[in-house]
């Protein structure tokens, strides 16, 4: 049937013998694939491990940071402040001092990232003038956490003061309110799902499709297909159309995970989002078969995928580090690579709730890619041909 001559046949028995060929060959990756258990662990295994590790383990929130309280005042208010912070379950109060110039050596043991001392006079300045400081002194070698801490203490603060000065209109007093929209609660998960999104499909897909015409190549199968009068769009598209549908399944346990254990909300339009993923997924298939195509081994098609796809997305993608921060000629660098759009576009249509408007660059700068990807790959299968 791979051998048949297409000349002097009607364009309907061409276009039949096409669509066989096409499915025989589609047929027979999904018998490599489902007999691989390698491949089948790599497949399902990386995306639940990734969204579980970025989910959960590698979160930018703050949990059960532990504290140490240094209560001078020992007063009514000081106990119910010191109660308000143990209740919150950002903070764990795991012991306390008497004197603040303890502090350095808590800090220093690493037996806690911040310390809260309330001063002697804090129910007596709170009664009379209404006013009282509290000192919070923070391990700074991590400048990152020790912000988001004294960040989230000073909320919890804040909302005690509230409390007591609930019934008391202070004169000339200039009352702040502020909202964070689309993540009230910071939680990081709302960044790494989309950030992971791109990173495993990006990886999947292109490393599953350049490894195996790669491995046809080192079998020996290739040849074969070389001096067939096949058309070299039948091997690509039969190579590529088993991983994009387990991509478009793994998309599905991703989603799945994120809205049943990381409480991630799909704000979008869900067809919006699957067909967001559909083009980069088709994009990120193309470039694997460019990657196969100037490559003969195995080896050489896993390091180039991993390593030339993994580390740009990590660096580039903007969910790991804020592409804004970066100089100049790295902001340049990010805009070449596909996942950047990708992370921009999921972000925005999972947690903003953005439509196809707003996203309509970013669809169409990945449109762009998977089309020069899949005319690279054709043009190379082509010319072996010839």
């Amino acid at each position: 049937m791979y051998f048949t001559d297409w000349q002097g046949k009607p364009k309907e028995a061409i276009i039949k013998l096409a669509m066989e060929q096409l499915l025989a060959f589609v047929r027979k990756e999904v018998y490599h694939i489902l007999r691989d258990r390698k491949t089948l662990l790599v497949l399902f295994g990386l995306p639940i491990a990734q969204i579980l590790l970025f989910g959960f383990a590698l979160s930018n929130e703050v949990k059960n940071t532990k504290i140490f309280m240094c209560d001078l005042a020992k007063d009514n208010f000081s106990f119910q402040l010191t109660e308000k912070v143990h209740a919150s379950k950002y903070f764990n109060v795991v012991g306390s001092i008497d004197i603040p110039n303890e502090a350095d050596e808590v800090l220093r043991k690493g037996s806690a990232h911040l310390v809260m001392v309330i001063p002697a006079d804090f129910s007596t300045k709170l009664s009379h003038s209404n006013s009282a400081s509290i000192q919070l002194i923070t391990d700074g070698t991590n400048p990152n956490l020790a912000s988001t801490i004294q960040l989230y203490l000073r909320n919890i603060i804040n909302d005690f003061r509230n409390q007591v000065f609930e019934k008391i209109e202070l004169p000339y007093t200039i009352e702040v309110k502020s909202r964070m929209l689309y993540n009230p609660q910071l939680k990081g998960a709302y960044t790494f799902v989309p950030g992971v999104m791109a990173m495993v499909l990006m990886i999947i897909c292109t490393l599953m499709t350049s490894v195996s015409i790669v491995k046809e190549k080192e079998l020996g199968n290739m040849e074969m297909l070389l001096v067939s009068p096949m058309n070299p769009l039948i091997v690509i598209f039969s190579k590529a159309i088993p991983y994009l549908a387990l991509s478009l399944f793994i998309v599905t346990v991703i989603l799945g995970l994120s809205v049943t254990l990381l409480e991630v909300p799909i704000r979008g339009n869900i067809f919006l989002l699957y067909g967001v993923c559909l083009i980069f997924i088709i994009a990120s298939l193309a470039l694997g078969l460019v990657i196969s195509s100037i490559t003969n081994s195995q080896q050489v098609a896993m390091m180039i995928s991993l390593m030339g796809m993994m580390l740009p997305t990590i660096m580039f993608g903007g969910f790991m580090f804020p592409i804004e921060n970066m100089p100049i000629p790295l902001q340049v660098i990010s805009n070449i690579v596909p996942a950047k759009w990708f992370y921009y576009a999921i972000s925005g249509i999972m947690i903003k709730g953005m439509g196809i408007k707003s996203v309509l660059k970013e669809i169409s700068i990945l449109l762009v890619y998977g089309t020069v990807f899949i005319i690279i790959s054709y043009r190379n299968f082509k010319i072996r041909l010839e």
